[in-house]
């Protein structure tokens, strides 16, 4: 069996985000197929949960954050002790980037990154950590042997930057589950069982990181503008000045009620699947996880209008860019349109976004790379094809003239 280590995560099993719900559900899919190893943040592990295999796969605890500015080190530190014990790397984001040119140096391991979205262009990093970044997704994309994207429009980016024919490989939605109520633990989230017995099927839901890209001001100010919709918002508020001044701006409305973050999936099921409709703000990065949960889910979607969220649903949702855009949303969309692209969003998500699916994408490009003598590039790929072609698909910069 090839021995395959996962790097980039704060590890398994997956509580944290989406590249951890990724590799919870790559360990799962693939473990009958490969020898596995999972890097993990020992600080997001009690001592008791720290356990030396899980599902098959082998975790190894590094003592640092796998977020911040400590996932330099971690990434590197995880990339070094796999090289001696493994195959194939598969490395999700590009923190360590920055160490690949070496690596290739002296070492024929094969090593596979997902870029994740474009980590350089959020808000909240200053100049030289954007810096930093952007050489960093150049460095991961050019000395990988393969590049994986998430989202069609991501995959033409770095077709066009970097002239390298990336894989694109989604995420899965099946995970989420429609349990009834009364089948849902509640200990511990008497806040959130109050609030669904008196506000069941009436409320537009967002759950998100509280970041500047992902428009919570633009939700906000929409919601605080029509007083007869309610709005409940998941999120980590105390993270930043950001989510700390909004939450003192909106928090005498009525209609609008602020959670704090929610780990627990059977507890942010019961309240994605009671909402009336799901609100993505998101103007950063590709496929994101929340979104195609939601889609799993069989919720309608007003999404922030960016190229990322028009392809991850198609360009079948209802979209807005501004509050004035948000506000006409909510109020002119009528009930069963709501009920009609709540089955069309689960259409896609079924067609698109399963752990199957996804698992069986990661596994063809691990044998594929294993015999791979050098990477893939755009230019040699798509330069026989005509401009109509090249066209259809947003890639008309790739022709040769």
């Amino acid at each position: 069996m090839r021995k395959i280590a996962i790097i980039g995560t704060a590890g398994v099993p997956g509580k944290y985000g989406g590249f951890e719900t990724l590799a919870h559900h790559l360990v799962l899919q693939l473990s009958k197929d490969y020898e596995l190893s999972v890097y993990a943040s020992k600080p997001y592990y009690a001592k008791e949960e720290r356990v030396s295999y899980w599902n098959k796969a082998k975790l190894h605890y590094i003592p640092l954050n796998a977020n911040g500015a400590q996932s330099i080190l971690y990434d590197i530190i995880s990339i070094f002790h796999a090289l001696f014990r493994n195959d194939v790397l598969l490395i999700l984001g590009v923190s360590g980037g920055i160490i690949l040119p070496f690596i290739k140096l002296f070492t024929r391991k094969k090593i596979i990154v997902n870029i994740d979205g474009q980590e350089w262009r959020r808000a909240k990093w200053g100049k030289m950590t954007r810096k930093f970044l952007k050489l960093s997704e150049y460095l991961a994309v050019k000395f990988s042997h393969a590049d994986i994207t998430d989202n069609m429009a991501l995959k033409r980016y770095t077709s066009k930057h970097y002239k390298t024919l990336s894989h694109l490989i989604e995420y899965g939605s099946d995970h989420v589950e429609q349990k009834a109520m009364g089948d849902v633990n509640f200990d511990g989230f008497a806040h959130v069982k109050n609030y669904l017995n008196k506000h069941v099927g009436t409320y537009a839901m967002k759950v998100c990181r509280i970041e500047p890209e992902n428009n919570i001001h633009i939700v906000l100010e929409a919601f605080s503008q029509t007083p007869r919709k309610a709005l409940l918002i998941v999120g980590n508020w105390d993270n930043s000045e950001y989510g700390k001044n909004l939450r003192e701006k909106y928090a005498g409305y009525q209609n609008i009620t602020m959670f704090d973050p929610i780990y627990n999936q059977d507890i942010l099921d019961q309240l994605r699947k009671n909402c009336i409709v799901y609100i993505h703000g998101h103007s950063a990065g590709g496929t994101n996880p929340s979104l195609v949960e939601a889609m799993g889910l069989g919720l309608p979607v007003l999404a922030y209008r960016v190229v990322f969220n028009e392809e991850t649903t198609e360009g079948k949702a209802i979209y807005f860019k501004d509050v004035k855009e948000l506000i006409a949303a909510l109020t002119h969309t009528p009930y069963e349109r709501y009920h009609e692209l709540g089955q069309t969003m689960q259409k896609i998500a079924q067609r698109r976004y399963t752990w199957a699916v996804i698992a069986r994408k990661y596994s063809h490009l691990i044998e594929a790379v294993y015999h791979m003598e050098r990477k893939q590039r755009v230019d040699s790929s798509l330069s026989g094809l005509e401009y109509h072609q090249l066209k259809k698909y947003g890639m008309v910069h790739l022709k040769k003239y």
